[in-house]
C-alpha cells in the first residue's frame, strides 16, 4: 500500500524511496578543488532567498538535495536530513518526514537553512511565519534544472566551484556514456516500471528525458498525451501487452522484490516482448527516482541495457 500511495503521489513529483550505492565519481567534490566556502562572499540571492551569512545549519527533507549538497562539499553543514535521505551513508538521518513536513519538528533542529522538494501542506508559509529560510529543490524536468538546482544549492552554501565542478563532471560522464552506445537503426521501445500496480513514466518526464538520450520510445506516452496526469499515468495489464515493448526496466525492485522472474511470471506476459527475449532489467530504486548527481549511474544503467539488445 506505501508504494502504491508513492507512486500516486509521483503524479505530482518524483517521489523518493529505498536504500542505494553510490559511485565515487560523483558524491563529493572533485580531488584538489578549492573550496568555495573561502571565497564566497555573502549576502547571496537565489530567487527570492537570500541568505546574509553562510548556512552551518541545513536540514535537508530531501533526498536527492541531500545527495547534491554532500557532492558539493556542504555535508558538514548538514545538521538533520529527513528519513528518505539514505546516500551518502553518514547523513545525519532523522525521523523528519518530506512527505508529511512538521513545521514544528523542523524549526526544533533550529535550521538556518531548509531544503525541500515539495511544498506539501503549505510547509514553506508555515516555515515563514517562522522565520526560517527555505529554498525548494522541485523535482527536475531535465538535466538542465539538476545542473541549475545544484549551482543553487552551491551558491546558497558557499560552494559555487564545488558545484560548477560537479555538473561539468556528469556533463562530461553522460555525454561520454551516451556517445559510446552503438547507433541502432530502429529505435527500441521500453516500458519503465515504477510499482507493480503499473504506474510508469512518460517521455515528458525528468526519466523520460534521460531514456531519450539513447532515442527509446517510450510506450507510456499515449496515456498521458497531454501531460494531464503529471507525466505519471497508471497503465493497465491489457495495455501494456498490447504495446509490446522491446524493453523492460524495473524501478520496483527493492520496494516491491520485482525481477525478470516475477514479471515474466505475470498473467499474459509472456507474449511481450521485453519476455520472450529476456530484455528486462532490473534498476536500483533510489538512483531511478532521484535527479541528483548519481544521474550518472542511470544513465549509464539504461545505456548497458541498451548495449546488451541486438540490433
Amino acid at each position: 500500500m506505501k508504494r502504491a500511495l508513492t507512486a500516486a503521489l509521483a503524479v505530482t513529483t518524483l517521489l523518493l524511496a529505498g536504500a542505494c550505492g553510490g559511485n565515487d565519481d560523483t558524491t563529493g567534490p572533485a580531488g584538489g578543488q578549492p573550496s568555495g566556502a573561502a571565497a564566497a562572499s555573502y549576502p547571496v540571492t537565489v530567487g527570492d532567498l537570500t541568505l546574509d551569512q553562510r548556512p552551518e545549519k541545513i536540514v535537508s527533507l530531501s533526498a536527492t538535495a541531500t545527495e547534491m549538497l554532500f557532492a558539493i562539499g556542504a555535508g558538514p553543514q548538514v545538521t538533520a536530513v529527513d528519513d528518505q535521505s539514505n546516500h551518502p551513508a553518514d547523513a545525519p538521518k532523522t525521523d523528519l518526514s518530506g512527505f508529511k513536513p512538521n513545521a514544528e519538528a523542523i524549526a526544533a533542529k533550529d535550521p538556518d537553512l531548509v531544503v525541500l522538494s515539495n511544498d506539501i501542506d503549505k510547509i514553506v508559509a508555515q516555515l515563514d511565519r517562522l522565520k526560517i529560510p527555505v529554498l525548494l529543490v522541485a523535482a527536475a524536468a531535465d538535466l538542465d534544472d539538476t545542473y541549475r538546482e545544484i549551482g543553487d544549492l552551491g551558491t546558497l552554501t558557499g560552494h559555487r566551484a564545488e558545484a560548477d565542478a560537479l555538473t561539468d563532471r556528469m556533463k562530461a560522464d553522460i555525454d561520454k556514456i551516451v556517445k559510446d552506445v552503438p547507433a541502432r537503426s530502429a529505435p527500441l521501445s521500453y516500458y519503465y516500471e515504477l510499482d507493480p500496480t503499473l504506474y510508469t513514466v512518460t517521455s515528458k518526464t525528468f526519466v523520460g528525458s534521460i531514456f531519450s538520450l539513447f532515442g527509446l520510445t517510450n510506450v507510456a506516452d499515449a496515456a498521458d498525451p497531454d501531460g494531464a496526469k503529471g507525466g505519471y499515468p497508471q497503465l493497465s495489464a491489457e495495455a501494456l501487452v498490447k504495446s509490446d515493448p522491446d524493453t523492460i526496466f524495473l524501478a520496483d525492485t527493492k520496494c516491491c522484490q520485482q525481477s525478470a522472474q516475477t514479471v515474466a511470471a505475470r498473467k499474459g506476459w509472456n507474449t511481450i516482448t521485453a519476455v520472450r527475449t529476456k530484455q528486462i532489467f532490473p534498476l536500483d530504486d533510489d538512483i531511478a527516482s532521484r535527479w541528483g548527481p548519481r544521474t550518472v549511474d542511470l544513465v549509464r544503467a539504461v545505456a548497458d541495457a541498451v548495449a546488451k539488445v541486438p540490433a
